[in-house]
């Protein structure tokens, strides 16, 4: 027999994951953690919906703002859409995505490609998210991410995430605290603690206020 739950809120580290209820204003709430990168995400996401019944998928985490957007550290953002920045072809000519391919990520009357939308918009702010399976390290890439993909957020889950919520006809949405600027790895200067904070005060806040109920 399936566990019902209204949300289950998906996170890859423990430390994204720290603190979230497992109940919240009458609403049944199921804690995933599913591990670093997108394979791992996607399996784990897939599974759980396969085993449960589950209203909506929420992603919450931390990110690295591109530069162009005016996001700050411990700024929270929600996902308007997700994009797999890394997903398709290099070539002499420059970065082939999968609509130049012919590849449809999701095949249909109206076909998805590197761009997916979501459903669920946990905070007031939402920008452009951006999935890549290696994280930007430097100042030229990050710009050259966000002038070709029009992405403000980087992680490397998100997108995986969205892909199965689509697939599998379930509501989703995503939520990320700002834990650095996207460019040259500087370590000393990332916020990761205050950032999952962050997320999760907001994703929390909107769960109290009756978010999900209607698509919100």
């Amino acid at each position: 027999m399936k566990n019902t739950y209204d949300f289950v809120i998906s996170f890859a580290a423990a430390l994204e994951g720290e603190g979230l209820p497992q109940a919240l204003s009458g609403r049944s709430i199921a804690l995933l953690r599913t591990g670093v990168g997108p394979v791992n995400a996607a399996y784990s996401v897939t599974r759980f919906l396969m085993e449960n019944t589950v209203g909506a998928v929420i992603v919450c985490g931390v990110g690295g703002a591109y530069p162009g957007f005016g996001l700050a550290t411990g700024d929270v953002v929600c996902a308007e859409s997700e994009t797999y920045g890394d997903l398709g072809a290099d070539s002499p000519e420059g970065f082939l995505d999968m609509q130049a391919l012919g590849f449809p990520v999701i095949e249909g009357a109206a076909p998805v490609f590197n761009r997916l939308p979501l459903d669920l918009f946990p905070v007031q702010r939402r920008v452009p998210f951006v999935t890549c399976a290696t994280c930007t390290g430097t100042d030229a890439k990050a710009v050259s991410l966000a002038a070709r993909t029009g992405g403000a957020v980087e992680s490397m889950e998100g997108a995986a995430v969205v892909h199965v919520a689509r697939l599998m006809g379930v509501n989703v949405g995503e939520v990320r605290g700002i834990s650095n600027a996207v460019g040259n790895r500087d370590r000393a200067q990332w916020r990761l603690k205050e950032a999952a904070a962050a997320a999760r005060t907001a994703l929390i806040n909107w769960i109290e206020d009756g978010g999900g109920a209607a698509g919100c």
